[in-house]
């Protein structure tokens, strides 16, 4: 005989497992947060992982906004890390060649460090030979961003926040800037970026990570095959700054419209890739409207993986690790050599402030400047 004591415990103990499963949810769905390390004033540096439910995961850290790790599948199912970046905070601090970091306030070059704006003009870093370069001497790769974790539906997401002030590095305004990371359940990572500043101002923000779908580490990209949705790119003088043409890239090296492995051509004999030492360059590409178009497809024959770039953004520079001579010790212990990542930086053009026919840059109070961009993994 069932007494209402009896179901009125087992109520009880329905309602206690409910509670306990949906607390276990939570903390398993929350964001893990661990220290990453300190900055040389002492400052606590913390890395977040994101997670979805197949097994992709980010790690980021709020110094520089890094993406330490990225963790995806193969065609096997085995998990593994296809970002290149360091170990620690320290290896971050003392040479980092802008693994992973969020680039700003003007991502790439800006000829001899100078642009005008309203008739004024401005004077910044020559960090990259005669040219300013991702923001200066201290661009938002050094920076240490105020995190936030962000409640989605479907995923976990994580936002930066930063304030460049009035004349840092030589750029006008005070510019709030805020960057959001979200791992969804559909195999994306996806960033969106946006700013508002006080005072006319110019403002280019990208993500620097640097591929290798084989694995972090684990040899050349030139295998890995391309396709860059573009007809034009921006051909670019012996110090890549860009001419002002928009060239087409058909006869050319730089014609990916087609998937190509990234080694094909990129020792021809060729001014342009002479100039970069292989690919450094910024594609122009084909949309109609504003929202995210489709900008790269790249596929690793080895691993199966798959890795699709859409973006909001007119460009994407693609960069194949030209620089990259086998100093950097990276994760695990590996060497970065020779054209061991690349990069897909959806941007606007480069040098734009002194490039009236460029897309603009600039940014006037009450404006909002706003940008996506979404890195989508599969496997065949």
């Amino acid at each position: 005989m069932v007494t209402h004591t009896s179901v009125m415990s087992s109520l009880r103990i329905c309602t206690l497992l409910m509670l306990a499963l949906q607390g276990a949810a939570a903390q398993n769905s929350s964001m893990k947060r661990s220290v990453f390390g300190r900055t040389p004033d002492g400052t606590s540096i913390y890395l977040y992982t994101l997670k979805n439910s197949s097994g992709m995961e980010a790690q980021i850290t709020n110094y520089g906004g890094i993406i330490v790790r990225l963790l995806v599948p193969d065609r096997s199912g085995r998990i593994d890390d296809v970002v290149l970046g360091y170990d620690s905070l320290a290896d971050y601090i003392k040479d980092n060649p802008y693994f992973g970091c969020i680039a700003g306030r003007y991502a790439n070059r800006i000829a001899a460090g100078k642009f005008s704006l309203n008739g004024k003009e401005y004077t910044l870093a020559r960090n990259n030979g005669p040219n300013h370069l991702h923001g200066g001497n201290k661009g938002f790769d050094k920076m240490v961003w105020e995190p936030a974790e962000d409640k989605e539906k479907n995923g976990q997401s994580l936002t930066l926040s930063y304030l460049s002030k009035d004349g840092e590095e030589g750029y006008p305004g005070n510019l709030s800037v805020k960057v959001k990371y979200t791992v969804t359940d559909q195999n994306e990572l996806k960033i969106q970026y946006s700013a508002t500043t006080d005072s006319p101002t110019v403002v280019n923000l990208t993500q620097h990570s640097y591929f290798n779908l084989a694995g972090a580490g684990k040899g050349d990209i030139l295998s890995e095959e391309l396709m860059i949705n573009a007809d034009r790119f921006t051909p670019v003088d012996s110090t890549l700054i860009p001419t002002g043409e928009l060239r087409e890239v058909r006869g050319t090296p730089m014609d990916f419209t087609r998937p190509t492995a990234i080694g094909a051509r990129i020792d021809s004999n060729d001014e342009q890739l002479h100039f970069g030492r292989g690919y450094d360059h910024n594609f122009v590409l084909r949309r109609e409207g504003r929202g995210l178009v489709l900008a790269a497809r790249v596929y690793d024959p080895g691993t199966g993986r798959l890795m699709e770039v859409s973006t909001t953004e007119p460009g994407v520079q693609f960069y194949s690790g030209n620089f990259l001579d086998g100093h950097n010790i990276g994760k695990g212990g590996r060497s970065y050599k020779h054209r061991y990542g690349f990069c897909l930086e959806t941007q606007h053009f480069p040098d734009s402030p002194n490039h009236p026919s460029f897309p603009s840059v600039m940014l006037k109070p009450g404006e909002v400047h706003t940008s996506t961009t979404v890195y989508k993994f599969s496997v065949r």
